[in-house]
């Protein structure tokens, strides 16, 4: 289709955060928004572009943006915005972006990615939080944090500051500030940075009230953020001083929200309502962030900002992170999942992994991502492909087609897969000669020494090697798990060689070209095993076959291609060709890998695929690699993505010098008290700032109030305020049991 050069007569807004109305949402949030090539237009034919290119005027003064349009499909006469959102679909091709100069440390697409922290202890204790920063720098990380909520802890930073330099440590300091701009001014004399939230720098904290505002309301309120902003920009830009404007999920102002929603747009546009007045004033030493505790709406929303800056021709960089994460593997996880997902787009300048634990573990696997974003930059393996199904601004999940019963099958294999995200596991020969022990492996339910599902059991065992039709106690306990609905994949020439009874046989694409899964007996259900980047006319092989699912695998340190890359293109060529198996993505990891290692990577690519909604499920594999390790891990990564939930989920969040108890044991107690209430969210929250609104995604919440005393939330309603600390998690259990959510725990096998 010949390009178009468009004049509206009526103009269309140039950017997202253009529109106002919560009915008026962009097409990479609800419905394609289109410009009809009909009435008043004048058309005039150009070889120069094969998008069109529409000169549009946007709202409360913008000026007139250029945007690139296309066709919505193929010889369709609607336009919609081109959603560009990194610089390759195709590779990892890290975004260009200006240098932010934060004291001696640089941040840009020209820098390594930087690793942050932030400190935990009382920001008075000027030894305490002085020892905790030379901790924190001596374990490697770039740039640390410091809350800073008053008078006297702002006093506070002028010594920890000279303090810091006196013992030689010279690691710039950023001022986290929230309520308080006289604070912000005060501190900006001594830190290098200053962090402000656009949601409660200058508006009231959030009641989460629907408010009306007229166009004259709405510029009235931001007329006001200008006066109170204004100076903090000024000074900024007169000291040489850089900024974060830090948007939370968790705390929009109720402004923003009356708006724009609770959403990845309205994170969007609070920042971008600073950022235009620091660009007002010539102000360009800062950067965004847009976090959130669900992965998936974070990666929403730091596409979104990018979307903007593109249309805007802005180059700021990304500060990078999922707040309020958790502990242990699952807060790893989670932020492997969101952070990943944008380092394999090209997307961040520097990160934070914020875990429940000292800002010191921190560390380690914020720096495994920033050196795996560099690395896959830096090698830039793709994949070529034409892509128009992937949703890049809103979860919709690709749901490939669950196995159906075929008459006469002595065996129900509707249950190997489960509709919201399924596991497997390997597992090998020896695992079978002790049956019991595997079963509880596999997470089963044991009555009488038999396996029964559970909710998070373990939907299909692969089998690389099968035991021998001799063996018929290790045969007798494999079909014990198929007797149950547990699927059994093995490997087409094991299949062959040495039959197992209503096993699944997994053929690579080559044994399918061959025709060597036409010597399977008649009714053998099968599984293809693929790379993702094979030539068509091999993945055309798929279109003649009866699958039960796909597994992808490209193997660690493949040189050819990109294992994210090659599986967009697959999942592209299957939906475009209408083909809706079931896709497992298979990692498989060598021996003396970390286990963190293995969070990171898995989490960063089958991870950034599921928070796509492209992937059915998971198989990990690690010989050496405890087994209950790899399937929660397996597990987490689905409940990660918004998938399947199988365990209590917390939003917890990582402490800082607000928080108002030892967040570290108030949530193990929590966690040992609850975690057996699979689809129950809890919000464990040290304080105030992001509680309500990081409570969206939480069932009930655990907030500190004041010293010693706990507030109980249902939902972000506050329900009990004031309850004493020692008393606080048995009251919230009293809650969860008062809204029906509450289940005894079984008791523990003898």
């Amino acid at each position: 289709m010949s390009a178009t050069n468009l004049t509206m007569s009526t103009g269309i807004p140039g950017s997202f955060s253009s529109l106002k109305k919560m009915d008026s949402l962009p097409g990479s949030l609800q419905q394609p928004m289109a410009v009809e090539l009909k009435g008043k237009v004048k058309v005039q034919r150009s070889r120069t572009s094969r998008a069109q290119r529409v000169r549009v005027a946007g709202v409360r003064n913008m000026a007139p943006e250029v945007v690139e349009m296309e066709p919505a499909s193929q010889g369709s006469q609607l336009l919609v915005p081109r959603q560009k959102y990194c610089e390759s679909i195709h590779k990892p091709v890290r975004r260009k972006t200006r240098t932010v100069s934060i004291g001696g440390v640089t941040v840009g697409s020209e820098h390594p990615i930087r690793v942050q922290t932030m400190t935990t202890t009382d920001t008075k204790d000027v030894k305490g939080t002085v020892e905790q920063v030379m901790r924190i720098a001596d374990r490697g990380c770039d740039i640390v944090r410091i809350t800073v909520q008053g008078k006297k802890e702002a006093d506070a930073c002028y010594e920890i500051k000279n303090t810091l330099v006196q013992k030689g440590y010279n690691i710039p300091l950023v001022a986290d500030i929230h309520f308080a701009p006289s604070i912000a001014m005060k501190v900006a004399d001594c830190f290098d940075k200053i962090r402000i939230n656009p949601g409660n720098f200058a508006d009231r904290r959030a009641q989460f009230e629907i408010l009306e505002y007229t166009e004259a309301d709405y510029q009235e309120e931001l007329r006001h953020i200008e006066e109170v902003f204004t100076p903090l920009v000024e000074k900024c830009k007169k000291l040489g001083r850089a900024m974060r404007i830090g948007t939370n999920h968790g705390s929009l102002s109720d402004r923003i929200m009356s708006y724009y929603g609770d959403s990845p747009r309205g994170m969007v546009e609070s920042a971008f309502e600073f950022a235009r007045i620091c660009r007002k004033h010539d102000y360009h030493n800062f950067l965004f962030s847009m976090k959130a505790s669900n992965p998936v709406v974070m990666v929403q929303a730091y596409r979104l900002l990018v979307s903007e800056m593109y249309v805007n021709n802005w180059d700021y960089p990304l500060h990078l992170g999922v707040t309020e994460a958790g502990e242990g593997e699952d807060g790893r996880m989670k932020s492997a999942i969101g952070i990943g997902a944008l380092l394999q787009d090209g997307l961040g300048d520097t990160i934070r992994v914020s875990l429940t634990e000292a800002p010191e573990e921190e560390i380690d696997p914020c720096t495994k991502l920033a050196n795996l974003g560099m690395k896959i930059s830096a090698e830039q393996k793709g994949a070529e492909f034409e892509e128009k199904h992937r949703r890049y601004f809103d979860f919709q999940r690709r749901t490939g087609q669950l196995p159906l019963q075929r008459e006469g099958e002595l065996v129900d294999y509707r249950n190997v897969l489960h509709r919201d995200g399924s596991v497997l596991m390997s597992v090998t020969l020896d695992q079978l000669k002790n049956p019991e022990v595997l079963y509880r492996d596999l997470a089963t339910k044991l009555i009488i020494g038999m396996p029964y599902k559970d909710l998070a059991t373990v939907d299909t065992i692969l089998l690389n090697k099968l035991p021998e039709v001799a063996d018929r106690a290790s045969r007798l306990a494999v079909k014990r798990l198929t007797d149950v609905g547990i699927g059994v994949l093995t490997p087409l020439a094991e299949q062959l060689a040495n039959p197992l009874p209503h096993a699944m046989a997994l053929a690579t694409l080559d044994e399918i070209i061959s025709g060597a899964h036409e010597n399977l007996p008649a009714g053998t259900r099968l599984a293809v095993t693929l790379r993702g980047d094979e030539p068509e006319e091999q993945l055309a092989k798929l279109k003649d076959l009866d699958l039960i699912m796909l597994l992808l695998y490209i193997p660690e340190g493949d040189e050819k291609s990109s294992r994210v890359h090659a599986s967009r293109r697959l999942f592209e060529y299957l939906q475009t060709n209408d083909i809706n198996f079931p896709v497992i993505h298979h990692l498989k990891f060598p021996a003396n890998t970390h286990r963190d290692d293995l969070v990171i990577k898995s989490g960063s690519e089958a991870g950034a695929m599921l928070v796509d909604g492209l992937g059915d499920g998971v198989l990990l594999e690690a010989a050496d690699l405890d087994f209950d390790f790899l399937r929660n891990t397996s597990f987490g990564m689905l409940q990660g993505c918004r998938m399947r939930n199988t365990k209590t989920e917390y939003v917890s969040c990582p402490s800082c010098g607000r928080t108002l108890f030892d967040l570290q044991d108030v949530s193990a107690e929590i966690r040992e008290k609850t975690d057996h209430l699979p689809g129950v969210s809890i919000a464990i929250m040290g304080c105030i700032v992001n509680g309500p609104g990081e409570m969206a995604d939480a069932d009930f919440g655990y907030v500190g109030g004041a010293p010693g005393k706990i507030d109980l939330y249902v939902g972000k309603e506050v329900v009990r305020r004031g309850i004493a600390m020692e008393k606080a998690t048995n009251e919230l259990i009293g809650l969860i049991k008062e809204h029906g959510r509450w289940v005894d725990p079984e008791p523990s096998e003898v």
